[in-house]
This record gives C-alpha cells, sequence and structure tokens, in this order.
C-alpha cells in the first residue's frame, strides 16, 4: 500500500483470513462438516429458479418473509422473539459493521475482551472508531469485576461479549452479560455465533432482551445451519435498533437469491441442525483425548476446541500439516485450534497429533 493515501489507522494492519493451504483434512475455519441433505438441495433448486425468474427486480429491501422465519427459528428456544426485533445481513460481519456504523464510528470507542474475534478490532477500525482491549484472565473467562470497572471508566459506545467465545470456546455466563449491559451507556454486542453448539443448560442471551433496549444477540447461518457458503446473518434486539440499522444498511443489501435460498434453509432446519449433535460429539471426543497426550484444552461450547501445552505451537502447526491436517494458529503462545469435524477427520487429527507431539521439543 506504499504510496497510497490510506487512512493512518490501516496502516501496518493484515487482512482477515485463515490460511487455505492444499490439506487432505481442513479444520482450520469452523465449518461444518456435514454436506446438505438432498431434500434441502432439491428444494433450493427450487427456490432459487423461482427466484431467478424476477431477477430483473430489486430484492425485497426490507427481507420481511425472511425476518419473520428467523423470528419463528429463535422463537423455538422458549423465548417469543417478533419479526420487528430481527435484522438479516450477508454474514453476521454485516452485522457487526452495521451496528459499528450506527452505534460507532469517529469519535466513538468499541470496548472487546481479547483474545476475541478478530474482526470486531477491525470493524471497528474501519468504522472510524476506536477499539480498546479489555482482555481475559489467564484462563481465558472474563473478570466480571474487572471488565464492570472498566466499562465505567471508559464509557465506550458499543461493547463486544463473543458467547461462545472465538478462539477459546467457552461461553459467557449471563450474569456477567448482566453486568456488563448496566455498566454501559452504550450498546452491549452478545456475538453468538456458535451458540447451537454449546453444551447442555448453557442459556443464550435472548433470554435477557425483555427491557434491555441497548442489548443485541447476533447470529449466523454459517455454522451450525451448515450453510457458510451463503452468507447470511442476523439479530435480535429491541425493535429500535432494528430501525436504527436501516439508516446505514445499503440498498436492497440482500439479493433476491440469498433470502430465498436461507428461507428454504430455515424450512429445512430440524434436518439441518440434525448435525450439530455429532458434531458436539466429535468435540468431546477431542477433549477426551488430549490429556493422554500430555495437553489440555479450554472448556468449548462451540464446535472447537482451543488445545495446547505446546513448547513450540506454530512447529505443531507446520507438523499436522505435514501430516494432512490443517488446523488453526490463532497467534496465542502454546496454543492451537482445531474445527471439530467428522469421526474421520478427529481420527486423522488424533494420530497426526500423536505422532507430532512425541517428536522431540513440540509437546509440552
Amino acid at each position: 500500500m506504499t504510496g497510497l493515501p490510506v487512512r493512518p489507522e490501516f496502516e501496518g494492519r493484515s487482512p482477515y483470513g485463515a490460511p487455505q493451504v492444499p490439506a487432505a483434512h481442513r479444520l482450520n475455519t469452523n465449518e461444518n462438516p456435514y454436506p446438505l441433505p438432498d431434500e434441502l438441495l432439491a428444494d433450493l433448486g427450487a427456490a432459487l429458479g423461482a427466484a431467478a425468474l424476477e431477477l430483473n427486480r430489486y430484492p425485497d429491501r426490507d427481507a420481511l418473509d425472511l425476518r419473520a422465519d428467523l423470528a419463528t427459528y429463535l422463537s423455538r428456544s422458549g423465548t417469543a422473539v417478533t419479526p420487528d426485533q430481527v435484522w438479516a445481513a450477508n454474514g453476521s460481519n454485516e452485522i457487526l459493521q452495521q451496528l459499528s456504523q450506527v452505534f460507532g464510528g469517529a469519535g466513538r470507542m468499541a470496548l472487546g475482551f481479547t483474545p476475541s474475534y478478530s474482526m470486531h478490532p477491525l470493524i471497528t477500525a474501519s468504522t472510524g472508531g476506536t477499539f480498546v482491549d479489555g482482555h481475559r484472565r489467564a484462563d481465558f473467562t472474563i473478570d466480571p469485576d474487572a471488565a464492570v470497572a472498566q466499562v465505567r471508566e471508559l464509557r465506550p459506545d458499543v461493547v463486544f461479549v463473543t458467547s461462545p467465545n472465538n478462539p477459546t470456546g467457552t461461553a459467557v455466563a449471563l450474569d456477567t452479560i448482566t453486568a456488563l449491559h448496566d455498566a454501559t451507556e452504550g450498546v452491549l454486542v452478545v456475538d453468538e455465533a456458535y451458540t447451537e453448539f454449546a453444551r447442555p443448560g448453557t442459556p443464550s442471551a435472548l433470554t435477557l432482551l425483555e427491557g434491555r433496549p441497548r442489548l443485541v444477540v447476533s447470529r449466523t447461518m454459517s455454522k451450525a445451519f451448515g450453510m457458510a457458503g451463503l452468507r447470511l446473518g442476523y439479530l435480535a434486539a429491541d425493535p429500535a435498533v432494528v430501525d436504527a440499522l436501516q439508516l446505514v444498511r445499503l440498498p436492497y443489501h440482500l439479493s433476491s437469491l440469498t433470502q430465498a435460498a436461507a428461507r428454504t434453509a430455515l424450512a429445512h432446519t430440524d434436518a439441518l441442525l440434525a448435525t450439530v449433535d455429532a458434531v458436539k460429539h466429535e468435540r468431546d471426543r477431542i477433549v477426551a483425548a488430549l490429556p493422554g497426550l500430555g495437553l489440555t484444552s479450554v472448556p468449548s461450547d462451540a464446535n472447537f476446541v482451543l488445545f495446547g501445552g505446546f513448547a513450540d505451537a506454530p512447529a505443531v502447526w507446520q507438523g499436522l500439516l505435514d501430516r494432512g491436517v490443517l488446523v488453526r494458529d490463532v497467534g496465542l503462545p502454546g496454543w492451537l485450534r482445531v474445527t471439530a469435524g467428522t469421526p474421520a477427520e478427529t481420527d486423522a487429527f488424533l494420530t497426526a497429533l500423536g505422532e507430532v507431539v512425541a517428536a522431540p521439543g513440540l509437546g509440552g
């Protein structure tokens, strides 16, 4: 970018991304490993064909039918959500970007608790805001007292909480979320991209929405629904938040094809979510196997595991890749992250990991 009049806050930054190097087992991007069911593929073809007949026309700019379907899905959890509380966009990243455009921006501050989703500071910078790191304990949990004190001191305009957290995997207690909401004068965004994979008894922040007009819960269809290629994110919040977001959304931001595909997928919710238990089983299988290799992990409510105890994590990453298994180096010394895949992928990962940690200097 030398010689270009790039904004100063982007100088020296690297774009978000995960290495997509050739590997027999790609376990680095937290995708659902299972293909879409045949009955959904058939209905998708019909739905997209019907939508294509009117591609000469703009799509429904408010995505009313899609938002109604998303509200129905969210309400299945036992917390009633109405269509006017729901907004949808091209992936949860666009949701987060729109929130930052409305509630953050130039002269405003966002607070997050790292390590967490690395797009939060990037989106904050892209919208002209300042990101402040709230940090976590050594076990990667949020210290609620320290976090609340920091919120009261800094008075951020946007507070990001990722639950389950990425890259560490653990969900944030509702008491912590409530305390942060009550301490801030800004909006609290709870990023729940992985919530369908949470361990039993782990509640969603959806249960906190009533009476909290500054609380936003962000979701995605990329993970549990196995629709990463669709790029459909959404949120639930007070209707006033949804109204505010429409001030910054681009005209007709969700294509007719995206809306049709998402609605078709939601009509097959049960079939799509049938893979969740299988993924959770492989996640728990990985966690159970790690101590036998002299390694440890962070308790996970997501479809991935942060595992560690390495003297040289980058060397372990390379050793796994040399054996055909691609995992994610998230930049935490001594730690790597692996996506829970199919049983065969778990076999390949555990076999490769056993070989690598047995090599001198790479284990714990």
